[in-house]
């Protein structure tokens, strides 16, 4: 079992599901141009994380290998599920604005990465830990970018102005493209600093 330390350090920096491992990338380029809906993303994939990192863990040694795949999308679908339920409860806005893709956290590689690679191996604090250190790792990224999207594509960060009156956004980074440019960028500095970290 390795230390919670040593656990936060890969889930945010070395092993980053978005700079380092690239799992998730249809909903971080989708849904990064506010920061509003990286961190409703971010907190949803997290949660989901964390209990059904729990939950297979729980039942990593009575479900059967030819349908663990299945099983895991079943336990996913169901936290995935509630988490949907909920923000259309509470945060109406929100998940009009994230639409498809909380629903899509079922299939997230990031999600069945986690569950394949280490719940269906380890105890469940361990999991459940994991599952946090990973969707902080996924929120952060997303909010880096977002950030960067926003303020530089919109002149503003969570919605209130930050750019002078004058200023002229750069409307190519809130458009598709400008996903993937402000993310290659993003990769770029992201492993220049683990490698100098190194």
């Amino acid at each position: 079992m390795k230390g919670i330390g040593k656990q936060f350090k890969e889930g945010i920096l070395t092993q980053n599901p978005v700079f380092v491992q690239f799992l998730g990338m249809c909903s971080t380029l989708a849904v990064t141009i506010s920061i509003q809906n990286a961190l409703g993303m971010g907190l949803a994939a997290t949660a989901v994380l964390i209990c059904s990192n729990i939950v297979i863990s729980l039942l990593r040694k009575v479900i059967p290998a030819k349908v663990r795949i299945a099983s895991y999308i079943v336990i996913v679908a169901g936290f995935v599920t509630a988490i949907d339920l909920l923000m259309q409860a509470y945060f109406p806005d929100l998940s009009e604005s994230l639409g498809v893709f909380i629903p899509l956290i079922v299939v997230n590689c990031i999600i069945l990465a986690r569950a394949e690679a280490y719940a269906s191996k380890n105890a469940v604090f361990p999991s459940a830990v994991d599952g946090l250190t990973m969707g902080l790792g996924f929120t952060c990224a997303l909010l880096v970018m977002s950030a960067v999207r926003e303020l530089l594509g919109a002149g503003t960060l969570a919605g209130v102005q930050v750019m002078p009156d004058g200023y002229q956004p750069a409307m190519l980074l809130i458009l598709p493209a400008g996903g993937f440019l402000t993310l290659g960028f993003l990769v770029a500095i992201f492993q220049k600093i683990i490698r100098k970290g190194e």
